[in-house]
């Protein structure tokens, strides 16, 4: 999070995978990323988030067919990928960081950036992720969204691919990060998978890709301000349209009631 949704643009094709985790400097890579190749990456969480809401659809309709159990699921899953990110450099954040596999046959040339982060740190931030998308009403305040509407459909979808790629559901452990780090190395060759600290800067990100390092600061986006805003913006946006749509009702009933009075 923390980033504007980005816009494809037309001839560019991806070249860098981001596998890393959420909450693991994710928006900080997405925007190193465009920096360094000029071109727009795609970052899943804001995509999903603040982007049109044609984009939650199709991340609904990727993981919908994951794990691929018949050859219409691969498909489905080949043909969503190649159309979400067709003009685009990047992409980083989930659901595409349980993608690497799929999207290295998409993009064999590409390189696999994964994130990193102290387990401790990550697990703590990880539960701040998971309370703002369980709360109880989310689902009613954010029903008179469009796209919104079905970002609880899609938070349930991400933790069945959870499930799937790591063997047990949230809360976030650990586990889950040697999980996943087992993960990457079973399906991507060696020498094209990086590890990466965001603290750490241009340095080991340009050697890892081959570019010069920029004459730029490198982006550090705070996640955790990002999705604390986030969630109070949703909230505010869902209860706003559901006063206007009860004052309507309202003004409605009142009108009738005169009328007959």
């Amino acid at each position: 999070m923390g980033q504007q949704p980005s816009s494809p643009s037309t001839g560019t094709s991806l070249k860098v995978i981001g596998a890393g985790l959420p909450r693991t400097g994710t928006s900080s890579l997405t925007l190193a990323l465009s920096i360094l190749y000029s071109a727009p990456s795609y970052h899943g969480g804001t995509q999903a988030t603040l982007g049109t809401p044609s984009q939650i659809h199709s991340l609904i309709a990727l993981i919908s067919h994951y794990p691929p159990l018949t050859p219409a699921d691969s498909d489905a899953i080949k043909r969503i990928l190649k159309s979400t990110l067709d003009g685009y450099v990047a992409v980083t954040d989930s659901p595409f960081n349980g993608f690497v596999e799929e999207l290295l046959k998409l993009y064999p040339d590409a390189i696999v950036i994964c994130t990193t982060r102290e387990p401790e740190a990550w697990v703590e931030s990880m539960a701040t992720v998971a309370n703002a998308a369980s709360l109880w009403f989310l689902s009613f305040i954010l029903f008179p969204l469009p796209g919104m509407r079905h970002f609880p459909t899609y938070i349930n979808l991400l933790r069945r691919q959870w499930v799937h790629l790591y063997g047990k559901p949230e809360p976030a452990d650990q586990e889950h990060c040697v999980a996943h780090m087992a993960y990457l190395k079973r399906v991507v060759p060696a020498e094209k998978l990086f590890f990466f600290d965001v603290r750490d800067g241009w340095g080991p990100l340009c050697k890892a890709l081959g570019r010069d390092v920029p004459d730029v600061e490198f982006p550090r986006v705070n996640d955790g301000k990002a999705i604390d805003e986030l969630a109070k913006g949703m909230i505010l946006r869902g209860m706003g349209r559901w006063c206007v749509i009860f004052g309507t009702v309202g003004v409605g009933v009142l009108g009738w009631w005169w009328a007959w009075k």
